[in-house]
């Protein structure tokens, strides 16, 4: 095939040669069908890395890529990759076209062999990938290539692939080796915003299981959806995934489904299922004892304080202490009257990307202030010092939201009450002190 000789020709240990005159070739990165890619920097003031995409010159599709380029360049949007600079060079006898994009610090299809993304991820890979494609759409273009490896992070921001759009209404022969991730219809006929539904359809099944479902191109049925997808993915990816195009969900169909999951209530709210008499007796027997051992604890707290101390371990470790003998002062005595202290009911860590967490140098600190009403549950949270990124910083306020509380208490009532939640992130751990701060 002349194809795969040609893409033969990106050779890996071409590192440190030059490109134009003005790129150097600082490492390899990875290669595909379609080429090769390298880590270069962009000259300026301050020093940036990018990456840089070698096609040979004399591809089957170099003019195709040479006039998307062309037409990628008139688009802006904040989760598309920004493409730099476009050109034709030579290395050695090789003719080479070459297109300089942003750097990626992480890539989706890295994390998933590690690991699946949590409900949580998902949803919040999805909002921007909708809204990316939703643009394109609108602009006339296609995406055709969206997959995991094609889903990247720049400075905390999620952000497409743009350096291999099409045209809508192109043939769809640019395809040399057609995969799970192309919609069926791509083979023979005009590429169309269908297209880049399927393979969202694809990519959520790989996001949240690790694999692409299982498809036989040969047989003309649709690919089989694993039933552990939870909703609203196995909804999503089912009516994504229809052979037929005319039949697919559009992208107003994925976002309508998934604003219709977030308006549900949380699962624990739930009715409860008729519960066994066996059952009952032995809850009943359990509630005495919590009740038991609730009052001793209650004990306990009217002669020990509890101050938050940080630990080399992955949690927070209370320090109990107790008060000087000359001052066994259970409460504190306010011009509102007897008063209580509140306490942590349940906590919640930020599940942190174990590749954003080989990012840190030292220390990440967010302080979180959460209102709490008087039934202990979060009522308002925002920062009171966001820290220096914006991606730890939109963990911490996530997680705080999902804090419980017990109620602190005045004159026997409860009332509302503030804390701030200290979080501390390193590489190896998250931390997180509470303070009451008021009343």
């Amino acid at each position: 095939m002349v194809y795969a000789m040609n893409t033969a020709a990106i050779r890996t240990d071409w590192v440190g040669r030059g490109i134009d005159g003005r790129f150097t070739l600082l490492q390899w990165l990875g290669g595909s069908e379609s080429g090769g890619v390298f880590l270069t920097e962009l000259q300026g003031s301050r020093s940036q890395k990018a990456a840089i995409k070698l096609i040979p010159a004399d591809a089957t599709d170099a003019e195709a890529h040479i006039a998307c380029w062309a037409a990628t360049t008139t688009l802006s949007h904040p989760h598309l990759m920004r493409l730099f600079q476009t050109g034709r060079c030579q290395i050695d006898t090789t003719g080479l076209l070459y297109a300089v994009t942003e750097y990626a610090e992480e890539v989706l299809s890295q994390i998933l062999p590690e690991r699946p993304l949590t409900p949580p991820e998902a949803r919040e890979m999805l909002d921007p990938v909708l809204d990316a494609l939703s643009y394109l759409h609108g602009k006339g273009f296609v995406h055709g290539h969206l997959k995991p490896s094609n889903i990247m992070v720049v400075d905390n921001q999620l952000k497409l692939s743009s350096d291999c759009l099409h045209v809508a209404g192109e043939l769809g022969n640019h395809f040399p080796s057609p995969s799970i991730y192309d919609a069926p219809e791509t083979a023979t006929e005009p590429i169309s915003p269908a297209a880049d539904v399927w393979s969202l359809g694809v990519t959520l099944v790989e996001a949240v299981t690790q694999h692409p479902p299982v498809w036989d191109r040969s047989t003309h049925r649709e690919p089989i959806v694993p039933q552990s997808i939870p909703q609203p993915f196995a909804d999503i990816t089912q009516e994504c995934l229809r052979f037929d195009p005319s039949r697919r969900w559009t992208l107003s169909d994925v976002k309508a489904r998934l604003e219709h999951a977030r308006s549900l209530p949380e699962p624990a709210s739930k009715t409860r299922r008729a519960v066994p008499a066996k059952l009952r007796v032995t809850a009943l027997v359990a509630a005495v004892l919590i009740l038991i051992a609730a009052a001793i604890a209650a004990l306990l707290l009217r002669s020990h304080r509890v101050e938050p101390k940080f630990t080399a371990g992955e949690k927070l470790v209370l320090k109990i202490s107790a008060p000087p003998l000359q001052s066994p002062v259970p409460e504190t005595q306010t011009s509102k009257g007897a008063e209580v202290k509140g306490a942590v009911a349940g906590r919640v860590l930020p599940d942190v990307l174990r590749s954003a967490s080989k990012t840190i140098q030292g220390k990440v600190e967010v302080r979180i202030r959460v209102t709490v009403d008087p039934s202990g549950n979060v009522s308002n949270a925002a920062f009171d010092s966001p820290g220096p990124s914006k991606y730890f910083a939109k963990l911490a306020l996530q997680a705080a939201q999902h804090w419980r509380f017990k109620p602190a208490q005045v004159d026997g009532q409860a009332v509302s009450s503030v804390w701030i939640l200290q979080f501390q992130f390193t590489q190896t751990a998250t931390l997180v002190a509470p303070v009451q701060a008021s009343p």
